[in-house]
């Protein structure tokens, strides 16, 4: 027979414990909705871009100036000359490549890096590190793993800068060259960035024809924009296009340019009027202006 005293005993612990846990609970939820909500002083920050066809992303922390003086010969300024730098606040700065890239002239492959810096009046000494997560404890460094260390001009800026800022410039027409550039206060540099995909193109090319002939008009504008067989080039577009009921006015100004660079001029003007209709009824305005130009150059006007 249950003890009806224990009964109670157990029904009045187990009640407590329920009170003491919901009371618990509703404590901590009242706290959390009570904290104050402040901006980080060093924000976090991204900049990601494609080169050619490798992605090339920069994290980093962006301290402010807010008054002080940032770089300097001596321990007035917060970032003294020749001391070893995480380029950033914080974790550091990280940047990731997703294919093998040449940076200030060494070849880096994909991966994660840490970017260090040892500023200085005219030039900063650029690092990339292959273990990020050393943040700033520098007294783990291996020299093995310093992949990168080159000098860079430190190009005064005119204007202060007062949050730190990365960004990746200066792109390059065919797609292959960029800049790692930095700014902070009234120091700025840039580090080349160099990238290759022509291998991998080609690569893909060979493959994917063989496989798909929607890529036929893919390979066969690669083909005319880096100046390689344009008889090949050629039958890829006119196979691309014979099996096509609606011939796209893009494709066709391919095609005629194509065709023009073989010296067959009477088919070019021929495939560009019909490009040129089809832009108009489109109404793509730059497609129409090119065409009405290729046509006056293949004309002779």
């Amino acid at each position: 027979m249950i003890n009806s005293k224990f009964l109670k005993s157990s029904i009045n612990n187990n009640s407590m414990h329920k009170f003491i846990t919901s009371s618990l609970t509703i404590l901590l939820l009242l706290n959390l909705q009570a904290q104050i909500n402040i901006p980080a002083g060093s924000s976090a920050a991204s900049v990601t871009t494609t080169v050619g066809l490798t992605e090339i992303s920069i994290e980093y922390f962006r301290p402010k100036m807010k008054g002080r003086k940032i770089f300097g010969p001596d321990r007035s300024a917060l970032l003294e000359y020749g001391d070893m730098w995480r380029t950033g606040a914080n974790s550091g700065t990280k940047i990731t490549l997703s294919t093998s890239t040449r940076i200030g002239g060494t070849e880096v492959s994909a991966g994660t890096y840490l970017i260090l810096t040892i500023p200085g009046e005219n030039k900063f000494d650029f690092m990339l590190y292959e273990d990020p997560s050393i943040g700033s404890n520098f007294s783990k460094i291996e020299a093995d793993k310093i992949i990168v260390n080159i000098k860079v001009d430190n190009v005064k800026s005119l204007t202060m800068i007062e949050t730190l800022t990365f960004q990746i410039s200066d792109l390059s027409a065919d797609n292959t060259q960029a800049n790692i550039h930095f700014q902070w206060a009234d120091a700025s540099w840039k580090v080349p960035i160099e990238v290759s995909f022509d291998k991998i193109v080609m690569e893909e090319i060979e493959q994917k024809t063989k496989v798909n002939l929607s890529n036929y008009m893919d390979a066969a504008d690669y083909y005319l924009e880096t100046g390689r067989d344009l008889n090949r080039a050629l039958s890829w577009a006119q196979l691309f296009l014979a099996v096509r009921s609606n011939r796209k006015y893009y494709h066709l100004s391919t095609l005629a340019q194509i065709q023009a660079g073989l010296g067959m001029k009477k088919e070019a003007l021929i495939t560009t009027k019909e490009s040129l209709e089809k832009s108009k009824a489109a109404g793509a305005k730059a497609y129409i202006k090119s065409n009405e130009d290729f046509i006056k150059e293949l004309e002779g006007k």
